[in-house]
């Protein structure tokens, strides 16, 4: 467990602006009572980061990661977890007593605990909308939870080799589907939906009679086009507050020592300021 002399921690990105992680972490200090603990935002790009991290002194519990940091910082850190590395992707790093940076990710076991969360333990086969960043992270989680194939829905050849050795990594069956015939997906069990906001928009019409389950791992705007679709025919929808929440308090299990982490007051704390904004 981290000392009381460790007391900072902050979400570095580039933009960061935007993030909601300030607003998650204090609610959770506030709520386990530790008032001494501050939690900030710092717009770091992938050039200032060496100079940033070298100039922290032993105050700081950690940091979270955002893009474009996430592969960045791994050359900066000392050990990864398992976890990380089988993506290769950092959002959260812990400073040890013992002075040592330790990066783990807890974007993968956030969206399995979110959709555990709903009751989704095992599906029989899944559909991945997208193939950035997020969506390696979706094949990890996958590998948890989909018994059979996942089938990618990506633009272009490179996008789709890329998934491809994704799959071959995680031990996941991943079969390759152009996006023009992404309404396709829509009838998967499970859809995870990992592209930027509106670019699921036109596929709102194709939502299916009786859907599955959605996990858009969108926050702002919601719902999406997608995800109201979806709702409105009576599928189960699981939003990318779920996923910021749950790998929130893996991190403030993590810098903190605290657990369990507040997940209820955490979750209200980022409706309220969505909601305001």
């Amino acid at each position: 467990m981290p000392s009381t002399e460790k007391c900072r921690a902050a979400v570095l990105g580039s933009p960061i602006a935007h993030s909601l992680s300030p607003v998650l972490h204090r609610a959770a200090y506030a709520e386990l009572g530790l008032h001494d603990w501050s939690y900030d935002r710092f717009e770091v790009d992938e050039e200032a980061l060496p100079g940033f991290v070298a100039g922290l002194d032993a105050s700081w519990a950690g940091l979270s990661l955002t893009m474009p940091l996430k592969r960045a910082i791994i050359p900066l850190l000392d050990e990864i977890s398992a976890t990380a590395a089988s993506v290769e992707a950092v959002n959260t790093v812990v400073f040890t007593e013992d002075g040592r940076r330790v990066g783990d990710n807890t974007d993968i076991p956030g969206m399995i605990a979110a959709l555990r969360e709903r009751g989704i333990d095992k599906v029989d086969s899944a559909a991945v909308l997208g193939a950035g960043a997020t969506a390696s992270s979706a094949v990890a989680a996958l590998a948890a939870v989909c018994a059979g194939p996942v089938t990618a829905y990506v633009r272009g050849p490179e996008r789709a080799a890329e998934m491809r050795a994704w799959g071959e990594r995680l031990g996941v069956d991943v079969v390759i589907a152009d996006w023009a015939d992404a309404a396709a997906a829509l009838s998967a069990p499970l859809v995870i939906a990992t592209t930027p906001a509106g670019a699921t928009d036109a596929l709102a019409g194709s939502v299916p009679t009786a859907p599955g389950i959605l996990f858009d791992v969108l926050y702002e705007p919601w719902p999406t086009a997608l995800a109201a679709a979806w709702s409105a025919r009576g599928g189960a929808v699981v939003g990318g507050l779920d996923l910021l929440v749950h790998q929130a308090l893996l991190q403030v299990e993590q810098m903190t020592g605290r657990v369990p982490a507040p997940l209820a007051a955490m979750r209200q704390a980022g409706e309220a300021a969505l909601a305001a904004r």
